[in-house]
């Protein structure tokens, strides 16, 4: 797969995705899936992420809302917090590929960034432990 580097994640990421989210079981069989929009706005030399959308999951369909804090680390580079303040991972897209990890009490994230081009780029997380067990594909679009 051919990347995009991302030296600037402001430049790259600013404004507003078209967000289409699937969540699968372990199995690969679909669960559920999010349609909605994500925002990239920069805010006190943070880039803030902020994204809206309509879930469905088995007979639940209603909105949900996440905002993550994009901390500049330098060039392609971020810690990226949760809004409460919590740390989630790096993130460095200097070659357009990164990978990260995440532990959540008992279950462990594993993510994976990808940008394939000018307008649109993919995060992968497989979400493995006693409570969690699925893979969420988030694909962003311009």
């Amino acid at each position: 797969m051919q990347y995009w580097p991302v030296p600037d994640l402001a430049a790259y990421f600013g404004g507003a995705w078209r967000l289409d989210r699937e969540i699968r079981t372990a199995d690969g069989d679909p669960a559920g899936e999010v349609t909605g929009t994500a925002t990239f706005t920069e805010a006190g030399g943070v880039l803030v992420y902020h994204e809206e959308g309509e879930l469905r999951l088995g007979g639940y369909t209603g909105p949900v809302t996440r905002t993550l804090h994009y901390r500049p680390a330098g060039p392609g580079r971020a810690a990226v917090h949760f809004d409460h303040g919590g740390f989630f991972h790096d993130l460095d897209l200097r070659t357009g590929h990164w990978t990260a990890d995440h532990p959540c009490r008992a279950d462990f994230y594993r993510g994976e960034y990808c940008v394939t081009g000018a307008a649109r780029w993919r995060q992968e997380w497989a979400v493995r432990g006693p409570a969690k067990d699925h893979v969420i594909v988030s694909r962003f679009t311009r």
